[in-house]
């Protein structure tokens, strides 16, 4: 199992020379990736592009880039750009976004979202990989053949529900997970998309679980702030399923929590769980956690 690193939005006063020196330093570490989300700050494929092209060899991935803001023509273009300039080592993450995001900000319409990814991804793959697309789709429709660099990215799905799942194993090359516990992660994402990816002829899906993790000797304490820095994910509907489905009240309880054995231990539960690629969002007592991550690469 991979572990990799989740990168914390850059806050001073020039964030892309902060964004590359936390991409050098995980490098330096040893983590074999870093992964920044796209939401209401930088723009993530852009500033990876920027802020990794110098540090060679760690693969930088997004998680994740929502799909309705973007054509995925669009979308394919820019993702090659950036691996192009990252030398191949871009891994795409690509997501829905939730309700509230794209009716309530942005004005699109959320309806049949699984209908919307499929079309999609009708587009989006063969457009990374160099081909002519013509796609007449039900929500989106495509007839163009970029001549863009940097084709051939894994492209990978923040696939939670079962016909999203499905769809990453089937199509994509798997999927970026947050707020997911290890139950939910054994019962129900590894077997859906392992079937998937079987039935589709495919190789086994990646599986990227990222969590919040905290290293500590008060992993009640810890929870409890897990709890109050990720308040939100426990109230977004897609969260808030896999959190009732893990059968947890809030974030807190699906952190990666505890002194060093214990944490050692909850991250090989979740590589025994089928997971391809750990990543971790230290939250509090950072030092002491990356320390413990640091031994087990």
């Amino acid at each position: 199992m991979r572990i990799g690193l989740f990168l914390n939005e850059p806050t001073g006063p020039d964030p892309l020379k902060e964004l590359g020196d936390s991409i050098a330093a995980a490098s330096d570490a040893g983590f074999t990736s870093v992964w920044l989300s796209h939401i209401f700050g930088l723009d993530a494929l852009t500033a990876l592009a920027v802020a990794g092209s110098r540090t060679p060899g760690i693969e930088l991935g997004t998680a994740v880039v929502p799909t309705y803001p973007r054509h995925p023509a669009a979308l394919a273009q820019q993702a090659m750009t950036a691996n192009a300039a990252l030398g191949g080592r871009l891994a795409l993450g690509i997501g829905l976004s939730h309700q509230v995001v794209i009716e309530n900000m942005f004005g699109y319409s959320f309806e049949r979202p699984a209908r919307h990814m499929a079309d999609y991804l009708d587009i989006l793959l063969p457009a990374t990989r160099g081909e002519h697309v013509h796609v007449e789709g039900e929500t989106l429709k495509a007839d163009i053949r970029l001549s863009t660099p940097g084709a051939g990215m894994p492209v990978l799905i923040a696939a939670l529900a079962p016909r999203m799942l499905k769809l990453a194993g089937s199509r994509a090359d798997g999927t970026v997970l947050w707020m997911t516990g290890p139950r939910t992660v054994t019962q129900h994402v590894v077997p859906a998309i392992t079937a998937a990816a079987e039935e589709a002829g495919r190789p086994r899906p990646r599986v990227v679980c990222a969590l919040p993790v905290c290293v500590t000797d008060d992993a009640e304490a810890a929870r409890a702030r897990a709890d109050e820095v990720f308040s939100m994910y426990g109230q977004l509907p897609s969260y808030r399923a896999m959190l009732d489905k893990e059968g947890v009240s809030g974030p807190g309880e699906v952190a990666v929590v505890g002194d060093e054995d214990s944490v050692r231990d909850q991250i090989e539960e979740l590589r025994r769980a089928g997971v391809t690629d750990f990543v971790a969002s230290p939250y509090s007592k950072r030092e002491r956690t990356l320390a413990l991550l640091r031994q087990l690469l």
